[in-house]
């Protein structure tokens, strides 16, 4: 029966693979486990192994591009046995009595397994069976260490061990660490090694016996537990993981202490913790975040405003606008208008990817970023660019309000082209905020803080807030960013050319 065989999943990230290098000849058998052809994605290069021994018939040729589980080969079953049919020692075929184990002939190559879509390489940490020792179907036979855990290496099949990566060799994922020369054990051998006897412990034991594994040995220092204290269940009496998890210190005598000084945690302190799954809305943004930081070319840019003849102006006339329209005079309605008239001076500023094309907007949706219990939401400002001080006041009160009510629809969150956020109101003084996608930019706002500045050769006084500009650098070049922000501080600080529009 023929197996078709399909590109393996390889990573989170990867959608695709090229075919490197076939191995093996269309039509020619291959055996189980057989690297049979080299895979290559933008990461990494990996090796595809048979999943089953037969006669092999290619489908997708070298150099092609081909998607995750697309089908590259077929394995068809040759209908002969196979070396590795007889390397299963939990069923022995009846051999002649002979006195010592007899060789099948065939050769079990063990590669290093993959341990974790992150993990390319690995050290050989330990051996814990010897050159030419006769090794069992599954016994633990060394100790692998890769940059994030300890694991154990059993054997694959029962016969002679020939090491080929030494300890403290580091090798890739799929690199060769040793050959078993398989090995067909007749009855006397197996009434031996299945029945306990006082010589073969004993020699066992004297190799490993109360030794710990790296992982043990991490743990048991971290306890502060001697090894001696440890009794050690795995080959050879060496200390496990699981041994040393499960070991506890020993009971300490009654003596007078011998230091004055307190515990490091006072008797009866609170030490409490609770989890709470994350909310759908708080799964979104976390998504949406990590997406931004990894597929844009993100930068930030600074600058400070003198926010000075703003609030001289607002705190004139705020009276009679609330008076008039019915809504409060906020800096919000001051920095839409001015980063609409930046806008309209710098359009890559507002404009944004799609696949291999930039749209450019010739409107203005500013997203306003509200914070509400539930997590961040922004909700869009249409067309800002035409609308007054007072319209863009009063948008920024009824969205918010919908906002921190959970009544926002998804057609008022989506759709911005531009964003603005204040984290001044939480005492915020610099930040770099993170792009809204698909927008290419955000403008951030920070708290208001008398500084010391020089104006006309004067140290004096003045309302400062810094500003910050984050930006896709695959769209906006830096003389664009940099001279939008300035744009929108020289109309901050002369309002008066917001109202005249120059």
């Amino acid at each position: 029966m023929a197996q078709q065989v399909k590109v393996p999943t390889v990573g989170e990230s990867i959608a695709e693979v090229n075919i490197a290098n076939w191995l093996k000849k269309d039509g020619e058998v291959v055996k189980m486990d057989e690297v049979i052809a080299e895979l290559e994605s933008e990461k990494a290069t990996f090796e595809l192994t048979a999943p089953q021994a037969g006669t092999l018939k290619i489908v997708k040729q070298k150099g092609e591009v081909v998607p995750i589980g697309t089908i590259i080969c077929e394995i068809a079953d040759s209908g002969t046995s196979t070396p590795q049919t007889t390397a299963k020692p939990s069923t022995p075929t009846p051999q002649p009595q002979v006195s010592k184990p007899m060789q099948t002939g065939s050769i079990k190559e063990m590669k290093v397994p993959a341990v974790g879509e992150s993990i390319t390489e690995v050290t050989i940490s330990t051996w814990l069976k010897k050159e030419g020792d006769l090794v069992k179907m599954d016994e633990v036979i060394a100790e692998v260490e890769s940059d994030k855990a300890t694991f154990e290496l059993p054997a694959e099949a029962t016969g002679i061990l020939r090491i080929v990566a030494k300890e403290k060799t580091t090798l890739p994922i799929g690199g060769l660490i040793c050959k078993i020369e398989i090995t067909e054990v007749n009855e006397a051998v197996k009434t031996t090694t299945s029945q306990p006897t006082t010589t073969t412990p004993a020699a066992t034991t004297s190799y490993a016996a109360g030794t710990p594994s790296p992982a043990a040995s991490k743990i048991l220092n971290e306890k502060g537990i001697p090894s001696e204290q440890v009794s050690g269940s795995g080959v050879g009496g060496r200390i496990t993981k699981e041994d040393a998890v499960k070991a506890q210190p020993a009971a300490k005598e009654n003596k007078p202490a011998t230091s004055s000084a307190p515990p490091v945690i006072a008797a009866g302190g609170a030490r409490t913790e609770r989890r709470e799954k994350m909310t759908s809305l708080r799964k979104t943004i976390a998504r949406r975040l990590v997406s931004v930081k990894n597929e844009t070319a993100m930068l930030t840019t600074f600058n400070e405003v003198n926010m000075k003849p703003v609030m001289d102006l607002r705190s004139k006339y705020k009276d009679s606008f609330k008076e008039k329209y019915g809504v409060g005079l906020g800096f919000m309605s001051f920095f839409a208008k001015a980063v609409c008239a930046a806008l309209r001076e710098f359009p890559a500023v507002n404009a944004s990817i799609d696949k291999d094309e930039i749209i450019y907007h010739d409107y203005c949706d500013i997203s306003i970023a509200v914070s509400t219990p539930r997590g961040l939401v922004v909700p869009v400002i249409r067309n800002a660019e035409l609308l007054t001080m007072a319209q863009i006041e009063s948008e920024v009160v009824r969205l918010a309000t919908k906002g921190r009510d959970g009544k926002l629809s998804i057609e008022e969150m989506t759709g911005g082209t531009f964003s603005i956020t204040n984290g001044g109101v939480f005492g915020s003084m610099l930040s770099t905020p993170i792009i809204n996608p698909p927008q290419s930019a955000i403008l951030g706002m920070h708290n208001i803080v008398e500084r010391p500045v020089v104006l006309k050769g004067e140290v004096v006084i003045r309302p400062i807030m810094y500003l910050a500009l984050s930006y896709d650098h695959r769209i906006v070049d830096g003389r664009e960013s940099v001279s939008f922000l300035v744009r929108v501080k020289e109309m901050l600080e002369d309002p008066g050319r917001l109202i005249l529009g120059v």
